[in-house]
């Protein structure tokens, strides 16, 4: 059985998942229905695997799968991308959301066919339903997709299986199923993308910045993979590893990375990177005052380990302490919203690679900081980093970023879009950066009533529904691009819907929640 936690977490899923289709309903919506409802019997399944110690790799424990939320999120995220295009008239990116919808179901389909598949004795009524779903999907791909775009879904497909035999192999208790769909189908679908735009840069379509965050994304990865395979065959702890890490770094940086983005944005990088940062005198101004924020991050850590005594090794940093780091990320984020996007977007990949370099440097002991960060990060370690990556402050910076980098801004009339869509690059700073922040706060100081079957509270949750409509108002207030038309119940009902969700989700809600609310936004 489903204990309660689980339910309500669908049901919040569920009535998420109808709100926007009751917006936008098309024959997509049929697919998404039964793919909710296969995903939440599935659940079953990928439960009992985790709990009993089937499932194929080790995935993090103390969590439920998290696939139904997991599952609703990259096919919804299309389906409003997709009507967002339509009604711009933008033909392009209505095709480009609808083969991110395509994508999506079918991924999550073939996650959910894995967990059935290994399922003993084999589950005849969720195989009935998760072939009644599948025959939906791919009777409504039949229908909508064109050859070309029914190879390009075929192809994220296939990466994403080798991806995932190579990454949960490889980083053992790192994920969920739910998170492992996430990220590593996003990680599929921007490698995919960027194979594409790379075999046809001579239509010259695109964006620099875009091409940016895909060559950053696939390059720091590869670089991963790379050195996860080198090491195998040596110790990566000592002198001679560390200068062969930092020098092969050097290399496959520039001269596979970036003779790949000159390829695509047909110029030097570092020189468009360098015009582009220091093209104003507002950029000039973001930069500083962004720099002091990073100092004022890394005094914080310092000052926490200063105080961690030695007899206290086992000592962790509270929840307080380590809402801090939100706090900071707010103050970063706001003014970059408010007076420079594309800036915020490119500082955002570039803090994006930092932080899985110095991942990469904490994590194969890298001389000569790579043992200073491992102590340094310890502190700040919680149940959800029970595997050998230290990944939550990365999910925090995507988090944020995510609704920055999935905004359509070629679908987007003078850059902003209409109604609650305003909100869309706003998603990750009041989800994570002020909901969250405020509930873990006040739910853990003054939280008496708890939410059934949670240690979440019901006061936290009210509070951060309560700052977060404050927070709108201050954008209202201080962004003039921002024009809600009025929307504001369905404002009200997406912040409660999303807090009820970061109340009830045992998955990684920096990641989850930013995205659930721009759907809801988008919609």
């Amino acid at each position: 059985m489903l204990n309660k936690p689980v339910l309500v977490e669908s049901l919040t899923v569920l009535i998420m998942v109808l709100s926007v289709h009751a917006v936008v309903w098309d024959r997509y919506s049929w697919c998404a229905l039964a793919l909710a409802i296969q995903a939440f019997y599935v659940q079953f399944k990928w439960d009992r695997l985790l709990q009993l110690g089937g499932a194929v790799f080790q995935f993090r424990t103390a969590a439920n799968s998290g696939l139904l939320p997991a599952s609703m999120v990259t096919p919804l995220l299309g389906i409003v991308m997709k009507e967002r295009c339509k009604s711009a008239g933008i033909v392009y990116f209505e095709r480009f959301g609808i083969v991110v919808a395509s994508t999506g179901m079918l991924v999550a389909l073939f996650l959910s066919v894995i967990a059935v598949g290994i399922t003993k004795p084999v589950p005849t009524n969720t195989c009935i339903l998760t072939g009644i779903a599948g025959s939906i999907i791919i009777y409504t791909m039949k229908h909508s997709l064109t050859v070309s775009e029914v190879i390009e879904v075929l192809e994220v497909l296939l990466i994403f299986v080798y991806l995932s035999m190579i990454l949960l192999y490889l980083l053992p208790r790192c994920f969920t199923p739910g998170e492992a769909l996430l990220v590593l189908g996003g990680i599929s679908f921007v490698l995919n993308q960027l194979i594409k735009r790379s075999l046809n840069v001579i239509e010259g379509r695109g964006d620099p910045i875009d091409f940016f965050l895909l060559v950053a994304v696939v390059g720091v990865i590869l670089l991963g993979l790379f050195f996860t395979v080198l090491f195998i065959f040596m110790d990566s702890g000592t002198w001679i590893s560390s200068m062969f890490f930092h020098m092969m770094t050097a290399v496959l940086g520039l001269g596979v990375i970036m003779p790949w983005l000159y390829r695509l944005i047909q110029r030097n990088p570092l020189f468009w990177l360098l015009q582009f940062l220091f093209q104003t005198q507002t950029r000039v101004y973001l930069l500083v005052y962004w720099t002091f924020l990073a100092a004022s991050a890394c005094g914080v850590v310092f000052y926490q380990n200063a105080k961690r005594s030695s007899e206290s090794k086992k000592h962790q940093a509270s929840t307080i302490t380590r809402k801090y780091f939100h706090f900071i990320v707010v103050a970063t984020y706001v003014p970059g919203l408010i007076y420079d996007r594309q800036l915020l977007y490119v500082a955002a990949v570039l803090c994006l690679a930092v932080f899985i370099f110095l991942e990469y440097i904490r994590y194969f002991r890298i001389k000569p900081f790579g043992q200073t960060l491992r102590h340094l990060l310890s502190l700040f370690l919680d149940e959800r980093d029970s595997g050998p990556l230290i990944l939550t402050h990365i999910y925090l910076l995507l988090g944020m970023s995510l609704p920055v980098w999935l905004f359509p801004r070629s679908c987007a009339p003078k850059g902003t879009l209409s109604g609650a869509g305003a909100l869309v690059p706003y998603s990750g700073v009041l989800a994570v950066g002020v909901g969250d922040t405020i509930a873990s706060v006040f739910g853990s100081t003054m939280g008496e009533i708890k939410w059934p079957g949670t240690k979440k509270t019901v006061e936290g949750t009210m509070t951060a529904i309560f700052a977060q409509i404050i927070a709108v108002a201050l954008i209202l207030i201080f962004d003039t691009s921002v024009n809600l038309n009025s929307s504001y119940a369905w404002i009200l009902a997406s912040v409660s819907l999303v807090s009820l969700l970061e109340a009830y989700t045992t998955q990684i809600d920096n990641l989850l929640l930013p995205l659930y609310l721009q759907i809801m936004f988008m919609a």
